[in-house]
């Protein structure tokens, strides 16, 4: 186990230097850094906040603290749900937040190059008029575009477009020791040796600080419309997936969505859904060049969605019809967090056909452990989120239920050949289920990948390996 340096006045001082009027040590002005949008994982408090500005400054921290042994955790806009971002053994945590430039935006390649800071609902601002758009879509709006690379971020547009991972062109990454590598670049396709851009992609600050961003960009469809699919049974709901998905109608996004999900947003945004009266959801989004042009893929997705079972199909062609249920959808999070004093995660995936079984298992261990667990997510890639709900029950008695329900649902995610997490990645909370997941052979190697990158083991210790 490493032993780290802690913060000390010279430390301090060097930072001040560095980087003036940008250094937090005081308590009172750091509670927002001591943990993520998943409190559940705890609060740790780092010894110091260091909001950077530039590529340079984080060379320079980096540097520095790898020679005095000095812990480094990255950090965007703290919007992690696995407690990535957090700093589990002080030292310093080195914020990205100000570094919001998108600094080129290149139409004939169909890119963009970016700071790590910049906002993902911001970043459309800086294509407006080109035609062009960045298709990975995660729930977060106010995550950071650095943040969602470091998670390799999924969302609802990754059953049509991919995740991150298949955005990402060009890195420029800070290693512990302070060297900037430049990864990458505005080549579409590339066969040049190990391919340490997507090492660092989904790495979450072990190996590397990203200090900037090449995002490949595609040509914006003309128009979308949803359809939302009720049902009256789960089982019904989410054994029509595969079957939508094959159908040739190539959707953007297959959201699932349950009854009890939906009353909860319901209050917490005080609007009213379009339909409440069903056990189960399908929303289903279709992107073409004209509404004429997808009027087939709506008639065959109609009758394909009755045939298997739907009670009706509800068109929304209109952007207020639109805004409602995606809205709402945005909301589901918040709305869940809202409902109880405190919640558990699981972010698993699982192969397509395998949705329904593991719906079905999560049912029964729900009411096993007498826990309120409440579903939703992307059923066109298998990534659904799980949300395990303490609601009235004393700390032990939570603590000791929801261990055991935890277990066995990353246990029965495994069992149908799924893994540990879909888009959020491990961070400190998920270590665990990782190890069982993926074995000790691939840590094995993943360790060893983290001590070429990181021999001192100051970058985000104690997250992923």
């Amino acid at each position: 186990m490493n032993t780290f340096k802690r913060v000390d006045r010279e430390d301090i001082g060097f930072f001040l230097n560095l980087m003036p009027g940008r250094v937090i040590t005081q308590d009172e002005f750091m509670a927002d850094y001591t943990h993520d949008e998943m409190t559940e994982y705890g609060h740790f408090a780092p010894e110091a906040v260091l909001k950077a500005e530039t590529a340079e400054e984080i060379c320079s921290v980096l540097k520095y603290c790898n020679d005095k042994r000095i812990p480094v955790t990255p950090r965007g806009a703290g919007t992690g749900l696995c407690g990535g971002c957090v700093a589990i053994h002080g030292g310093v945590v080195l914020s990205t937040e100000r570094m919001k430039k998108v600094l080129e935006v290149d139409a004939q390649n169909m890119t963009a190059s970016l700071e790590p800071g910049v906002l993902l609902m911001e970043f459309p601002k800086a294509l407006e008029g080109t035609g062009l758009f960045y298709p990975p879509d995660p729930g977060e709006k106010t995550a950071t575009m650095g943040g969602n690379a470091m998670t390799n971020a999924g969302g609802m547009r990754a059953v049509r477009y991919g995740v991150t991972r298949d955005y990402i062109l060009g890195m420029d990454v800070a290693l512990a020791d302070g060297t900037l590598l430049h990864l990458g670049g505005k080549t579409v396709k590339t066969s040049s040796g190990y391919s340490l851009l997507h090492l660092m992609i989904g790495s979450e600050g072990t190996l590397g600080v990203l200090t900037g961003l090449t995002v490949k960009l595609v040509p914006e469809p003309k128009v979308n419309l949803s359809l939302l699919i009720p049902f009256d049974e789960l089982d019904a709901c989410i054994q029509a997936v595969p079957k939508l998905l094959s159908c040739g109608c190539d959707p953007t996004a297959v959201e699932f969505m349950q009854r009890d999900v939906i009353s909860c947003v319901e209050t917490y945004l005080g609007k009213q859904f379009p339909d409440t009266a069903s056990d189960a959801y399908l929303l289903v989004r279709l992107d073409g060049p004209s509404m004429q042009a997808l009027e087939p893929a709506v008639d065959t997705v109609t009758e394909l969605a009755l045939s298997l079972g739907a009670k009706d199909v509800l068109l929304a062609d209109t952007d207020e019809r639109k805004e409602s249920i995606w809205n709402a959808r945005g909301a589901f999070l918040e709305a869940i967090k809202g409902s109880t004093p405190t919640m558990d995660e699981c972010d698993v995936a699982v192969p397509r056909n395998a949705i329904a079984d593991f719906v079905r298992q999560m049912t029964s261990i729900s009411k096993d452990a007498g826990l309120r667990i409440l579903s939703f997510g992307h059923a066109g890639d298998g990534n659904l989120h799980i949300y395990v709900c303490r609601d009235g029950l004393d700390e032990a008695e939570w603590k000791k239920k929801l261990d055991g329900t935890m277990e066995r649902l990353y246990a029965a995610a495994r069992e149908l050949g799924g893994q540990v997490s879909g888009e959020h990645g491990i961070g400190h909370a998920k270590k665990h289920f990782l190890t069982e997941s993926a074995g000790e052979e691939q840590l094995k190697l993943m360790r060893g990948i983290k001590a070429a990158f990181d021999p001192n083991g100051i970058l985000n210790p104690g997250k992923v390996v």
